[in-house]
């Protein structure tokens, strides 16, 4: 059977001097206590001393008073179980809970967000940290980067390399990419930038010709007849096949309007379309994709593009000035400097940054509230209070002090209303 879990220990807090003031408002009290007992005898023989007294009796009377209100916020005095003692201990969950709702209630509401962010030009201190980072900002900067690259470097690779895989490959199957294709094939048609494909494509065919002008030769003399092939008109055939086709290339290249070309170019639009509107061509177009998706080669390519990426990020994150130098610190200065001097950029993004903190705020207040109470709730009772203690411990002492002095004046000022008859 498992051990029960031990509450939470809250942080360490210096004394600040805690101590030594409740140790001098305890002194003050023992002082108060040996000048009223000491006055006390010997006044039937110094009537003056009957000052001294009543200063005396009194300002034991507030220091004992005080002593006993501080003394039960934390604990019992003097061990005593006397009711309504030891206050903070006791009602730790309801002061976490109350603690909670106060910050909620003044500090996490839309409205209170709102007015502060409204006083904040993030928009102004992000263009004045691109354009020119102080050393301070630079050493955020080296913080940070030394945290991203420890965090890449860190969790797992082939875990990582595999959600990236897995997300990719998923978003790829989600894709139509029939339509994609068609809508990308009649754009360039339409903006003529095919025409440079088209005319690789003619010349990489005559070029074909010239290569393989053997194998087409080959292929006339196997299929025409034997008697074609006697009278020698096998290779008159080839030649003419082949200057036909060399021409139709020449021509095709060199004049726009040649109708093989524009009966090419209507073809590639007629397929833009069905790559839109085909449903039996986008299918097999997804089932092309499904199969490259799921080819080993593409996997690793998948893998390869990770790792690059990952790559890309510890070099980045290792080396932040390096980065910062190059093109993409330019880069980043130019914003900078755009952030900055465009009011309209500015007033968007402080916009945007309002909105999403209010709404954060909104969406996660309660989470935020609640981790405060849970937090205190788990914290041990003698743990806490040591540590509301040290916190407020010296304040509480000049209570005790200013308890004892001004017990004190009040008993003098009623013996002088004593002393007048009064």
């Amino acid at each position: 059977m498992n051990a029960p879990a031990k509450p939470l220990a809250a942080p360490v807090v210096a004394q600040n001097g805690v101590a030594q003031m409740k140790l001098f408002a305890t002194g003050l009290l023992v002082l108060m206590a040996f000048a009223y007992f000491g006055a006390r005898e010997v006044q039937p023989d110094y009537p003056m001393l009957a000052w001294v007294e009543a200063f005396a009796e009194a300002a034991m009377v507030g220091g004992l008073a005080d002593w006993f209100a501080v003394t039960a916020l934390f604990r019992h005095p003097m061990g005593l179980p006397i009711p309504h003692t030891a206050i903070i201990p006791k009602n730790k969950d309801r002061i976490g809970a109350a603690l909670a709702n106060f910050i909620k209630q003044n500090f996490l509401t839309p409205v209170v967000i709102s007015r502060r962010m409204a006083k904040l030009d993030l928009a102004s201190a992000a263009g004045r940290f691109l354009a020119s980072p102080s050393i301070g900002e630079g050493k955020m900067r080296a913080g940070a980067s030394r945290l991203i690259a420890d965090l890449a470097e860190s969790l797992g690779d082939e875990r990582l390399g595999g959600l990236f895989k897995s997300a990719v490959s998923k978003r790829l199957k989600e894709m139509e990419v029939a339509p994609l294709i068609g809508r990308t094939l009649a754009v360039t048609i339409n903006e003529d930038r095919h025409l440079p494909l088209l005319d690789a494509a003619i010349q990489w065919l005559a070029r074909g010709l010239d290569a393989n002008e053997s194998v087409i030769r080959d292929m006339v003399r196997q299929r025409v007849s034997w008697v074609l092939r006697v009278a020698s008109l096998d290779d008159k055939l080839s030649d003419a096949i082949l200057d036909g086709l060399r021409k139709l290339a020449v021509e095709m290249r060199e004049d726009p309007a040649h109708p093989m070309r524009i009966k090419v170019e209507v073809a590639l639009a007629d397929f833009a379309n069905d790559l839109q509107e085909d449903p039996e061509l986008m299918a097999k177009v997804e089932g092309w994709k499904l199969q490259l998706i799921e080819n080993e080669s593409v996997g690793l390519w998948l893998d390869g593009l990770w790792q690059q990426a990952r790559n890309a990020v510890i070099r980045a994150a290792r080396n932040p000035d390096a980065v910062m130098a190059g093109q993409l610190g330019d880069v980043l200065v130019n914003a900078g400097h755009n952030l900055q001097q465009d009011e309209r950029l500015k007033a968007a993004i402080n916009k945007y940054a309002r909105r999403t903190v209010v709404g954060m705020a909104a969406s996660y207040g309660d989470n935020m509230v609640k981790l405060v109470s849970d937090t205190i709730k788990g914290w041990d009772a003698t743990t806490i209070t040591e540590r509301l203690e040290n916190a407020v411990g010296r304040d509480l002492q000049y209570i005790r002090i200013n308890g004892t002095l001004v017990g004190g004046l009040v008993g003098v000022t009623l013996h002088a209303l004593h002393a007048l008859g009064i």
